[in-house]
């Protein structure tokens, strides 16, 4: 199985949501940003095959991965592009259920990454 390359989905130039979600948790909770980055590279050595309770499809090919960390739920919403790549796309803090707007939101950004992947892929920060 080759390795799944992750992507993080870039809404405008420089704006990268769960990229700035994972930078925001690690100032606040280092060990639960650390949770969060070792399922990312979870998914990236599993892809297509990580389940439960790691990760789970939820609808219309998004998914969820799935971080509890103490009492704390995280949720990283990502889709696939192909089978090598894996498009971080959403990320919260999950309470009883996923949020409906997560979930369009996650959805939305899908759309708009299949129109246009170039200008939707975070390649890092311009200083």
């Amino acid at each position: 199985m080759p390795q799944t390359h992750v992507i993080f989905y870039q809404e405008d130039e420089n704006i990268a949501p769960v990229w700035d979600w994972l930078a925001q948790l690690r100032g606040e909770n280092r060990d639960a940003f650390n949770k969060c980055w070792k399922a990312i590279a979870l998914l990236e050595t599993m892809g297509h095959e990580l389940r439960r309770p790691h990760a789970d499809i939820l609808r219309d090919g998004i998914y969820e991965l799935r971080i509890k960390f103490l009492q704390v739920n995280y949720r990283i919403l990502y889709f696939f592009d192909g089978r090598t790549a894996a498009v971080l796309a959403c990320s919260f803090t999950k309470e009883t259920k996923i949020p409906p707007v997560e979930l369009n939101r996650a959805i939305a950004r899908k759309n708009k990454y299949v129109e246009d992947r170039e200008a939707h892929t975070f390649k890092g920060r311009k200083q």
